[in-house]
């Protein structure tokens, strides 16, 4: 009967922390379950600390933003 008990108040926790965390990601404080970061980011953070330990890496790492500003500054002329 105690690990009946036990199991119900596990279950209770783990339902009261999805939804806190739900309410924390609609309100924008957290990704939880809709959104999630991209891939692209976390690479590019772990390329910016291995820079530190191999220099070459760096040429990878000015590459990438140069190319990401090119995509960017693509466009038509800026509206006013």
């Amino acid at each position: 009967m105690k690990l009946a008990w036990i199991g119900g108040a596990i279950v209770l926790v783990a339902y009261g922390l999805h939804r806190l965390a739900s309410w924390a990601e609609a309100r924008g404080w957290i990704y939880y379950l809709k959104r999630r970061g991209s891939s692209g980011t976390l690479g590019d953070a772990f390329l910016e600390v291995q820079t530190m330990f191999d220099p070459s890496k760096k040429i990878v790492l000015e590459e990438r933003r140069r190319e990401v500003r090119e995509e960017h500054d693509a466009g038509g002329p800026p509206r006013t």
